[in-house]
C-alpha cells in the first residue's frame, strides 16, 4: 500500500477511535523483563504514531542494549492488536515492537518471537500457547504483605469455597475484564497458597498470548489496588507456601489447515500419551536446552525458591526440579496432560518475559523436529522420592538450582546465540548475573540470626 493510501486508511481509523469515545492511546513494548513501556498519545497524532513517531532513549531501559551517545529506538504498534482499558475506555492500548531507524530492532523480545515464529512458518507450523496464570493478592501491613483474609488460613486450601466466595467481587471484576477483553475465561480457583488464585482462559497463537501475559500483569495490579490490596508475581513470596508459576502449554498447528499436529489418538501413540512423533521430536528440543533455558523461564533470584522438592513446606512443591518429561505427571518439568496434544512446561514461572520464553522453547522444539530427536520414555513414577543415584542412573538431570547456575547455562549454550544473537544474548546474561551477584553479596537477616553470636 502507498503512503497516501495508507494515511488515508490511517485517518479512517483515528476518526473511528475518536467517534468511540478514544482519547488516548498506549504503545507498549517491553523491556528485557517483560514490564511494559511506554508514552501516551492523544489521539490527534494517531496517524504519526503508527509511522514510529515516538522515540526511546534505549540507555533508559533495561536490556536494549543502547549507550547514551546512540539514536534512539522507535515504537512500531501493532494496530491489529489494539484493545480499550475495559476500566478507562478513552484509553487504547496497542502493543508494539522497537524500531531502529526504520528496521526492527533485534533486542526486542517481541521482535524475536516473531522471527522465530517466522522460522517456523517456514516449516508450515503456527505455534499456539497458553498460560496458566497464578498470583498471590495480598495487602500490606507493617511493610509486609500478608494474606487479606484472616479466615484463609487452611494448610492446603486449594480449591476452598469459603475463600473463594469471600474473595468474589474482586476475582468478577478481574474475570469481567477479561471477557470483555475476548479472552474466554473457563475457569478460575482458589490457589495453593493462602491469597493465591489462578485464572485459565482459552489457549491462542503464541504472539496474542504474549500480549495478554503482559496486559494480565499489569491488569491485576490494577484491580487488585482498586480493592486495596497488592498482587505480586514474585515467584516464591512465601517459603512455607506454594509459588506462582505460569506453566506454558504449547502445541503447534498445521499453517493450511489449522489442525494440531501433536495430537493424535492415545491407541496411535505407542507410548499412550496422545502425542504424534512431532510432539515428541519437540520435547526432546527442550530437553536438550532445558538447563539454559531455566534462565529465561524462571529468570529472578527468587525463582530458584519456588523450584525445591518440599523446603520450608509440609508437602511437595509441585514445582519441578528435574530436566526431565512425562505422562500427566506433576514432578517432571514438562508434562503430557491426560487429553493428550500438547506439552506443558511447568519449570516457567510468573516472572518470565513470555516473549522471551515463547521464542526460545519454540526455536528448541523445532530443532527437535528438524534433527528427529528422541526424548526417551515418559517419566511417569514420583521423581520427587528418587535418590541422586535413582535419577542418574534414569538419565534424570536436574534443573539448575540458582539463578547463577541457570545463567552460567545459558551462556555456554551455543543455542542461545543462534536464536537470539549475540547483542541480546549478552544484555541478558549482563542483567541476571548483576542480579545474581547484588543477591549473593547481600547480608541477610537469616545469616545475622545464625552467625552473629554463634561463634
Amino acid at each position: 500500500m502507498n503512503a497516501p493510501a495508507l494515511d488515508a486508511d490511517l485517518e479512517k481509523k483515528k476518526k473511528e477511535l475518536r467517534d468511540a469515545g478514544v482519547r488516548y492511546l498506549i504503545g507498549a513494548y517491553v523491556d528485557i523483563h517483560g514490564k511494559p513501556k511506554a508514552k501516551c498519545v492523544p489521539i490527534e497524532h494517531f496517524t504519526h504514531m503508527m509511522h514510529g513517531s515516538e522515540l526511546f532513549t534505549g540507555y533508559a531501559l533495561d536490556g536494549l542494549g543502547q549507550e547514551p551517545n546512540e539514536d534512539e529506538i522507535a515504537a512500531q504498534p501493532d494496530l491489529s492488536r489494539m484493545f480499550l482499558l475495559p476500566w478507562q475506555k478513552d484509553v487504547a492500548w496497542i502493543p508494539s515492537d522497537n524500531t531502529f531507524h526504520g528496521e526492527p530492532y533485534p533486542l526486542n523480545t517481541r521482535v524475536v518471537l516473531q522471527n522465530v515464529l517466522a522460522d517456523a512458518a517456514s516449516l508450515g507450523f503456527g505455534f499456539n500457547a497458553g498460560i496458566e496464570c497464578e498470583v498471590y493478592v495480598l495487602r500490606e501491613e507493617n511493610g509486609k504483605l500478608v494474606c487479606p483474609d484472616a479466615t484463609d488460613d487452611l494448610t492446603k486450601p486449594c480449591y476452598d469455597v469459603r475463600s473463594f466466595l469471600r474473595s468474589f467481587p474482586f476475582l468478577d471484576r478481574m474475570v469481567t475484564y477479561m471477557n470483555e477483553l475476548g479472552w474466554d475465561v473457563y475457569s478460575f480457583d482458589h490457589e495453593d497458597g493462602n491469597g493465591q488464585w489462578e485464572f485459565d482462559f482459552n489457549y491462542a497463537d503464541a504472539l496474542t498470548m504474549a500480549d495478554r501475559y503482559v496486559f494480565f500483569r499489569y491488569m491485576i495490579g490494577h484491580v487488585a489496588s482498586e480493592h486495596g490490596m497488592v498482587a505480586t508475581f514474585m515467584p516464591k513470596p512465601f517459603a512455607g507456601k506454594t509459588g506462582n508459576g505460569a506453566h506454558l502449554n504449547m502445541s503447534l498447528y498445521d499453517l493450511a489447515t489449522g489442525k494440531n499436529v501433536f495430537s493424535v489418538e492415545k491407541k496411535d501413540d505407542p507410548r499412550g500419551l496422545g502425542l504424534s512423533p512431532l510432539g515428541y521430536q519437540f520435547i526432546a528440543g527442550i530437553l536438550r536446552h532445558g538447563r539454559a533455558l531455566c534462565a529465561v523461564l524462571a529468570p529472578t533470584v527468587n525463582s530458584y525458591k519456588r523450584l525445591i522438592r518440599r523446603g520450608a513446606m509440609s508437602y511437595y512443591s509441585w514445582a519441578p526440579v528435574f530436566n526431565s518429561f512425562g505422562t500427566n505427571n506433576r514432578s517432571n518439568s514438562l508434562r503430557v496432560p491426560m487429553a493428550g496434544g500438547r506439552v506443558e512446561c511447568r519449570n516457567a514461572d510468573s516472572s518470565m518475559n513470555p516473549y522471551l520464553a515463547e521464542a526460545l522453547c519454540l526455536a528448541a522444539g523445532l530443532e527437535g523436529i528438524r534433527e528427529k530427536l528422541d526424548p526417551g520414555d515418559p517419566h511417569a513414577e514420583n521423581l520427587y522420592e528418587l535418590s541422586d543415584a535413582q535419577l542418574a542412573a534414569a538419565g534424570v538431570q536436574p534443573l539448575p538450582r540458582t539463578l547463577g547456575e541457570a545463567v552460567e547455562a545459558f551462556e555456554a549454550d551455543p543455542f542461545i546465540e543462534r536464536v537470539l544473537g549475540s547483542e541480546l544474548r549478552a544484555e541478558f546474561v549482563k542483567y541476571k548475573r548483576a542480579e545474581w551477584e547484588e543477591y549473593h553479596q547481600h547480608v541477610s537477616d537469616w545469616e545475622i540470626r545464625r552467625y552473629a553470636k554463634f561463634f
